[in-house]
Parts: C-alpha cells; structure tokens; sequence
C-alpha cells in the first residue's frame, strides 16, 4: 500500500515538525478547509490528522469539526487522527462520536504521534482487506439482484434451486420489477451459463414478424426471404431461452408454442422439416394470465405448460427497506462512471425514496438515481435532485410525521443491516453514514443486533 498522509494545520512550524515525523509515507499539507478537501480529493490520503483549531475559529473548533463531517462524507473509509490542546480532551471525545479514530494531543511528540498514525494505516488496511474477502458477499444473493427484503429473498432463494433444473419457469411481476435480471440469474447458476441466452419480447415484436423471429425461417418462405435464417429458440439451443411478456403472445402463434415446450421440437416458417432444440425455457408477463384465459386472449393448456414453476416477483413497494438500499447502490455506480465517486444521499432524499410508492418500480429508480447523480450540487443527493416529492401518504393510523419518519429511518437501518449480515462498517457505507452515527440511531431506536466485526 502506498501511504498517503494529509495534516490539517494552520500552524507553519507545527506543520514542517509533523512532517518530519515520518518516513516512507507521502505527506500533504493543508491550512484551511478548502485546502485540505483540494487536497483529498486529488491524493485521496488512507490517513488525516486535523487540528480543530482551524480559521476562522483558530480559537475555537466549529472549523475543525466542519472539516472533519465533510471529509468523512467525501471519503468515510478515510482515518482521521484529530489533534487538540491538553484541555481539550471534551473536543476529543465529541470528534472521535462523529467518526474520527484516534486522537493525539499537544505538544508533538515524534514518538507518539508516529505510532498513532501507523496504527491508523494498519486499521485502515485491515479494513480494505476485509473488504475485499467480502466483496463477493454484496447486497444480494444474485448477480445483478439488490435485496434484503424477506419477500425478494425467498424469491432468490427460489431460483437458486431451481435453477440447476431444466423445470420451465413463469416470472410474474409489474413492469421494472426487474423479471430479466432474475432470467440471467438463473441461466447464469445453471449449468447451461456458458451457453447462450436468448431473450425475445413478445410484446415489442409484429405480430406478422413474431412466428419468423422466433422460430426462423426457410430461404423462399415469403418475398425477401432471401435465405435460410434461424429463429431466437434455435439460437439459444444449448442455453437460455426467455420469452418476455408471454401473455401479449398472439393466440395463433400459441399453438405452435405449445407443440414445440411439448416436443422440444420446431419448425422454420416454410419449412416441413422438425429440428430438435435443447434448450431451458423461462417466461415472464406483467400480465394476469387467468384473466387472459377467460377472456380467450391465453391458452389454458400453454398455461400450464410454461408454468411448471411460477414465481410472484413483489413490485418495489412491497420490498420493505430495499428502495434505500438499491438506491445508494445506483448511486454508487453512476457515480462511479460519471467520475463522481463520492456522492451520497441526504436525508431528504432517503424519507422520499423510503416513502415514494414507485410505480415503475426499479426501473423508475434507475432513471431518477442517473438524473441525480448528474444534477446533485457537490456530493450531496437530495430528494429535489431525485424529482421525487419529500412527503407521504397519511392517514387515521399514522398521521404524526416524527413516527412516520423514524419508522421508515428504523426499516432503512434494519434492512441495511441484514444486508450487510450484520456487519457495520458495511452497513454504515449502504447507509451513507459514518459508523459512530450507525452506532447512535441504532440506540436511538433500540435496534439491537448481532455484530459480525469480520
């Protein structure tokens, strides 16, 4: 690890005698806040230490406070050592509540000062290393899946059995409640995942066009059928197929649906000659296919032929605590690929996220979380920035807004927590909250929990 220090002091001889306590570690200077945010954003440091006397309060330690939220919500894995008079050990205390790790006293001492901040690299680097071990422990048991909600779950839960099966699957959910992600998930835990997977929208497709791309067709079968071409289900023969929005299928091409799940066996538009497929089969509506059948719209018989195996996904709405958690994780990554790495969300924006009903369920959150990462002033994401309303639905049962507040703060804590497996640190990072205030909310609401420090 290549060690970066950042020391936060306005005093010139007490900066060039801090600097010249160390070896082997690259060392940056700052007077000032401004300064020392430049600073960590350009060198991103492992290790601060700030002296809370800073201007315009060198006297005092309002600066120095401020400076130490700020660089805890730009870099909250970073360690900052705060740096006090003899008589301030109060000042020292309250830092170390807001997050800071250590701290150290006047006068310097070389000695002391230089073991203080090895200990900071070292906890620093047991952190990333812990990190990393448990990286591939994320938010959800399946790829591309942000969960912690008991509902969505038992839904993954579900796949991971099924899915070393060849059982034909019907996904059913509202549109965005992310039905294609559950596919691959499941394609990807069989033993078909080195395989294609081919996905086809029955729904987006002419109804004249449909028959030709699914099941492909013969050079000579209508005017521009220049030659031979193969349909969606030939092309993933080995692998995946899924078959989005099932239910808007046209009922003449149904039939030929069914002899082929019976069968495994098809026919190219124009063609006389059945060709064997070996493929997985996964469907997935937003539609409610009893009522299409009584409505003669869905055959009975195809019903019960792709729905070997049908899973209710719950719409966002119902997964409990997951909205935070799946936002801070778009977040995240559209921060990431807009080179804003540090974003985070205020507390407006999670009561409204927590409180929104999400009609276009992950889908909707997706497009409101790129919009903010790309409209948030400085790193701060607020509700405003989401487009999203900071309010919510009331009514006889709940209509004190401290209760509905801190039931939705005490969900967004709890779910984070189990999906961190109760882990902190990781918690306090879904959260985008500092460890020490995780610690202080969690006795605010009398949350008690089984910490795993690994």
């Amino acid at each position: 690890m290549n060690k970066k220090l950042l020391i936060v002091e306005d005093d010139p001889g007490l900066q060039s005698q801090m600097r010249w306590c160390f070896e082997d570690i690259e060392v940056f200077v700052a007077s000032d806040r401004d300064e020392a945010l430049t600073l960590l954003r350009r060198n991103e440091p492992q290790v601060v230490t700030l002296d809370l006397g800073l201007p315009p309060d060198p006297g005092g330690s309002s600066e120095g406070f401020k400076t130490l939220d700020a660089i805890l919500r730009l870099a909250p894995s970073t360690k900052v050592i705060v740096v006090t008079g003899r008589e301030e050990k109060e000042n020292a205390v309250t830092a170390i509540g807001l997050g800071a790790c250590d701290f150290f006293q006047k006068p310097i001492d070389a000695d002391i000062l230089s073991f203080v901040v090895s200990r900071a690299f070292h906890v620093y680097q047991l952190e990333q290393e812990n990190l990393a071990l448990n990286q591939n422990l994320a938010q959800s048991p399946l790829n591309g899946v942000i969960a912690s909600s008991p509902c969505m779950l038992e839904v993954c839960k579900t796949i991971e059995k099924i899915a070393p099966t060849t059982v034909t699957t019907l996904l059913l959910g509202e549109t965005g409640t992310g039905k294609e992600v559950l596919a691959r998930a499941i394609h990807q835990l069989s033993d078909r995942s080195e395989q294609s997977f081919s996905a086809i929208n029955c729904a987006a497709i002419p109804e004249n066009l449909l028959e030709s791309e699914l099941f492909g067709y013969e050079k000579g079968a209508f005017t521009g059928a220049s030659q031979t071409k193969k349909g969606k289900i030939e092309l993933a023969d080995g692998g995946t197929l899924f078959l989005d929005e099932i239910g808007d299928m046209p009922v003449a091409l149904q039939a030929k649906m069914l002899r082929f799940l019976q069968e495994r066996i098809i026919e190219r538009v124009g063609g006389i000659k059945g060709i064997p497929v070996n493929v997985r089969v996964v469907c997935a509506t937003h539609q409610n296919l009893e009522d299409r059948i009584r409505g003669n719209l869905f055959r009975e018989d195809l019903f019960y032929r792709v729905s070997e195996i049908t899973l209710n996904i719950p719409p966002l709405r119902e997964r409990e605590g997951d909205a935070v958690i799946i936002a801070q994780s778009l977040l995240k990554t559209f921060g990431d690929e807009m080179n804003r790495p540090h974003l985070y969300l205020a507390e407006d924006a999670m009561s409204a996220i927590s409180s929104h009903l999400w009609p276009g369920n992950v889908r909707e959150m997706i497009n409101k979380t790129k919009r903010a990462a790309i409209m948030a002033d400085e790193n701060k994401v607020t509700a405003r920035d989401l487009e999203l309303d900071n309010t919510v639905s009331l009514n006889d049962d709940a209509l004190n807004l401290r209760q509905i507040r801190d039931c939705a703060e005490r969900n967004a804590i709890t779910q984070a927590i189990n999906a961190a497996q109760n882990n902190m640190a990781k918690a306090s990072r879904l959260l985008g909250i500092t460890r020490p205030t995780l610690y202080s909310m969690l006795e605010k609401h009398g949350i008690e929990t089984n910490e795993n420090k690994d």
